[in-house]
Formats: C-alpha cells, sequence, structure tokens
C-alpha cells in the first residue's frame, strides 16, 4: 500500500516540486521567533558538521574566516572604489 501524502508544510525545501512552491511558501511561520530558531538550527548544524568532529581539520575555521574577508570587503567596497577612481581624477 502507498504511504499517505505528507503535507505540504512539513515538507523540506529540496522535497518542494515547483508547483507546489508558492503554496509551500505560505505556509511558513514567518515571525520573528521562527526566525530565530531557523538561524538556530543552522548554527547547530554548522557547529554539528565542522567545528564537533575530532578530525574537524581546517574546513570549519577556513569557512569562517572566508566568510569574514568577503563580508568586510563588502563593507568598504564603496570606499576602496572612491579611492580607485581618485587616482586617476
Amino acid at each position: 500500500m502507498a504511504e499517505p501524502p505528507v503535507p505540504i508544510k512539513d515538507l523540506r525545501l529540496l522535497d518542494v516540486k515547483l508547483g507546489q512552491l508558492p503554496t509551500w511558501l505560505a505556509s511558513l511561520n514567518y515571525t520573528p521567533r521562527a526566525f530565530l530558531e531557523s538561524c538556530k538550527r543552522g548554527h547547530n548544524r554548522f557547529y554539528a558538521k565542522y567545528w564537533e568532529p575530532k578530525r574537524c581539520g581546517i574546513t570549519g575555521p577556513a569557512m569562517l574566516i572566508t566568510a569574514y574577508v568577503v563580508f568586510s570587503y563588502y563593507l568598504v567596497y564603496d570606499r576602496l572604489k572612491e579611492e580607485r577612481w581618485r587616482k586617476y581624477h
């Protein structure tokens, strides 16, 4: 016998078909508490995958340093762009 269908709101994003996407997005909880809980889940998954293993290696710290460098460059990009233009004008 076939299994009963799973409600759309209980599906993960990767399991949702393209036609079901608007319904799935409408069924999500958009409260600040739900947002914080999703951030906490993401942090816990990252921590469990890259920091907790005994032989985690350099992957976790390298990802954090790379994210820091990219974010810092994003924050100062306008200033760097102006300095670059000032050099020739």
